[in-house]
């Protein structure tokens, strides 16, 4: 049975619920900054002036099919509706959710306001309404080997680790639409050049301010040992 995992528990497994007709997995907006030149049909768009597109958060929309079946009365159906209630609303911020029509990502969200419900004696619809970050979050890093699980139309198979004696040219996909920030493990002190800005990478795991942009990164490494690049696809 389809549905979502929220903080560590299944709509289906642990409360019976299925899935009504209306679900809805809203799509965020870019947020445009534009400015019209005064007299004149010309329009600047500033969106990027700070390196990136930004986007809204994204509305996904749930409504449950409510109905206990060990207790086929009003008072069971409260009773579950009060324990799928309590279940979404206690979330400390955004919170992974994992929905089984999205295999291999998940949504960062929270229930920020009370869900709806209608009701027909002992059953009912339960309706939550989630804010999410605008991207869906890659469950495995870029340069996996699962092959069960790689999609032809939206990933991408890459190296993302390599051996460093000196100097080598090497390129990383970002498949995704925002800018990502890898983690980076290194063996020693290295320097990684991209877009002509050097950074300096300590020995160690370090979450780095190195921008991938959507698309190919060409990036030139200096030193000697291991380097891995860790990060994910976030998608629209």
């Amino acid at each position: 049975m389809m549905g979502i995992e929220f903080l560590g528990k299944r709509s289906y497994r642990d409360f019976g619920l299925s899935i009504a007709p209306g679900k809805s997995i809203g799509m965020p907006d870019k947020e445009k900054i534009m400015v019209k030149v005064p007299f004149s049909n010309e329009e600047y768009d500033f969106s990027r002036l700070y390196g990136t597109q930004t986007y809204t958060t994204r509305e996904l929309s749930y409504p449950f099919n409510v109905f206990d079946y060990a207790n086929l009365t009003k008072v069971g159906l409260n009773n579950l509706k009060t324990q799928v209630t309590n279940w979404i609303m206690n979330s400390d911020g955004k919170q992974k959710l994992y929905d089984d029509a999205y295999p291999g990502y998940y949504f960062l969200a929270e229930a920020e306001s009370a869900p709806s419900f209608s009701e027909d004696f002992n059953t009912g619809i339960l309706t939550v309404k989630f804010k999410a970050y605008p991207f869906m979050i890659a469950e495995l890093e870029e340069g996996n080997d699962v092959w069960d699980t790689f999609n032809f139309d939206l990933d991408v198979s890459q190296n993302v680790s390599f051996d460093i004696d000196g100097m080598k040219d090497v390129t990383l996909i970002n498949a995704g639409v925002p800018d990502v920030y890898p983690t980076i493990e290194t063996t020693a002190e290295m320097t990684v050049t991209l877009r002509n800005k050097a950074y300096t990478i300590p020995a160690g795991t370090v979450k780095s301010d190195i921008p991938l942009i959507s698309g190919e990164n060409d990036l030139t490494i200096t030193g000697t040992g291991t380097i891995n690049f860790i990060f994910y696809k976030e998608l629209i």
